[in-house]
């Protein structure tokens, strides 16, 4: 795992629990009461001895007892005459915590620090246990009533703090500061290990057969049901579909991949999304595509395109239709969708039968290219089914929606029935991961350099620039211009124009193009890209 590359992620985690830190520190700094020091030094002397043998056994015998004279500070007997002549509310135990007293090493000084949130009282409180400590002293070491061989000298009195020592605001916010950066730090770093979503390439399964055919950015009009390639054919989301395309053509010129089936390994991984784009894809290059809504569980195709959802499918499964009958054009030029029609009791009947075979037989003869919508692999079989019918699958991963773990699953399930996985598609990836933005403007260039000279012709235009969801369902191409006409016979789905003559028939009647798809019924090839 790289722990750099999700520090960077998720830095704007980090800093916000680390300001959160900060603000507590500055909190607790502001809520906590100040506090002064103030602090009287003593000096332990000796009164006698004029001989420095004397003064060198005087000086021993006053620093032994230096160490019990600081203990004595903190005591009741030097702590009471403190509470009375103060006047304090309180006990020597209770003082006896805001007071203390030290020696430093090899000296004979003794410091007493008293604390109290009120600067005056704690210099006069430093200074009166100093005084009482040096009566006591007097009276508990030896020597003559006049003379005691032992003395106490204050040689620096306290004074009044004008700062308080405690709360140290700065140091609070920083500590508060440097807490919240390491428990954010722990915190994304402990997420990102037990995180097991798939939200980039790296985390996709690394094999051979389940290569990366593209990421597909955030796309927010496929949440409004509008599939990128229609709304926005020249944004950054319609360029990585068309990566995506790509990519499959290059697959399809090395193995021959007439038809394939889109799934994802769960539910709500946007396969509906990615199959309707791919195929609006490859017939934007020429390819004669058909994109059938093999989901009979839970259909969205005629929801995504706004086509009627009867007679589909599952009509021609049951024999009361012919697949030219259920047959309808959409968006760009060469498109035609069967959608899911009527549900049935039965789909994994349906989907693994003789009649799904015949269906995918003819679909294969009539088009360049057949896209199957297939429900999710781990819940139902009907996707690995119509794997093993067509020439592969391709795997929709959706970030922050599926686990690794799932991914793998599905995987070893195509593996277990000998089905191919042409590769996978990463939706919904970061776009400066997938960085699309770049060629989307690039690509704008070119076709707005192309279109160019189009644009000052005066021939009449063939594609009406309605909005999407308000053109009829016959007419509504996305932008694009409609396709060539199917075999003869067909056209029991197929609407007419509003004067009553079928528009197929018009177009069967201007000039061939000298270039593009060859016509359906007269052998079909691999998914082919015009010039």
């Amino acid at each position: 795992m790289d722990f750099v590359a999700t520090l960077r992620r998720r830095w704007l985690v980090i800093m916000i629990v680390a300001v959160l830190g900060a603000g507590a520190g500055f909190a607790m700094a502001r809520s906590t009461q100040p506090l002064y020091r103030s602090t009287t030094s003593s000096f332990v002397s000796l009164t006698q001895g004029t001989s420095v043998a004397e003064l060198v056994q005087g000086t021993t015998y006053t620093q032994n007892l230096v160490q019990s004279f600081t203990q004595l500070a903190t005591m009741p007997a030097v702590l009471d005459p403190v509470i009375n002549e103060l006047g304090l509310t309180t006990t020597a135990r209770a003082l006896s915590r805001s007071v203390t007293a030290a020696t430093p090493l090899d000296t004979m000084f003794i410091e007493i620090t008293a604390v109290s949130p009120d600067p005056a009282l704690a210099a006069a409180t430093a200074d009166a246990v100093a005084a009482s400590l040096a009566r006591q002293v007097k009276e508990i070491t030896p020597g003559s009533a006049d003379e005691h061989i032992v003395r106490l000298t204050v040689v620096a009195p306290a004074v009044a703090a004008s700062v308080p020592f405690t709360p140290n605001t700065k140091r609070t916010v920083a500590l508060g500061g440097a807490g919240g950066l390491a428990i954010g730090v722990f915190v994304v770093l402990a997420l990102s290990l037990l995180d097991t979503r798939v939200r980039r390439t790296a985390d996709l399964p690394q094999r051979s057969d389940a290569v990366v055919l593209g990421l597909i950015p955030r796309d927010r009009d496929a949440r409004k049901g509008r599939p990128a390639l229609v709304a926005e054919p020249d944004g950054h989301v319609a360029e990585s579909y068309r990566r995506v395309q790509t990519n499959l053509q290059f697959i399809s010129a090395a193995s021959r991949v007439r038809s394939l089936v889109v799934s994802s390994s769960v539910a709500g991984e946007g396969r509906t999304t990615v199959a309707i784009n791919v195929a609006a894809a490859l017939a934007e290059k020429g390819s004669r595509v058909l994109l059938v809504d093999a989901d009979l569980r839970s259909p969205s195709i005629a929801l995504h395109t706004g086509l009627d959802p009867r007679d589909g499918l599952t009509t021609v499964l049951v024999g009361e239709s012919d697949l030219r009958d259920v047959v309808r054009p959409w968006g760009p030029a060469g498109l035609d969708i069967v959608v899911a029609g009527d549900l049935p009791p039965n789909p994994a009947q349906l989907i693994d039968s003789a009649a799904m075979q015949s269906f995918l037989d003819e679909a294969t003869a009539l088009y360049d290219a057949v896209i199957l919508d297939a429900p999710p692999l781990l819940p139902f079989t009907d996707a690995a089914v119509l794997a093993r019918h067509t020439d592969g699958l391709v795997m929709v991963a959706g970030t922050s929606r599926v686990r690794r773990t799932q991914v793998a699953t599905a995987l070893s399930m195509l593996d277990t029935i000998d089905a191919t996985c042409l590769g996978i598609v990463l939706n919904g990836a970061n776009a400066l991961e997938s960085g699309t933005q770049h060629r989307a403007a690039a690509a704008r260039n070119l076709r707005a350099r192309s279109s160019a000279p189009a644009a000052t012709s005066t021939g009449p235009r063939t594609a009406a620039a309605a909005p999407v969801g308000q053109q009829p369902l016959a007419s509504r191409t996305g932008g694009y211009g409609r396709r060539a006409a199917l075999p003869e016979g067909r056209g029991a789905a197929d609407t007419r124009s509003a004067s009553g003559q079928d528009p197929r028939a018009q177009r069967d009647a201007s000039p061939a193009p000298t270039s593009g798809p060859a016509a359906p019924g007269h052998g079909g090839g691999t998914v082919r890209q015009s010039a």
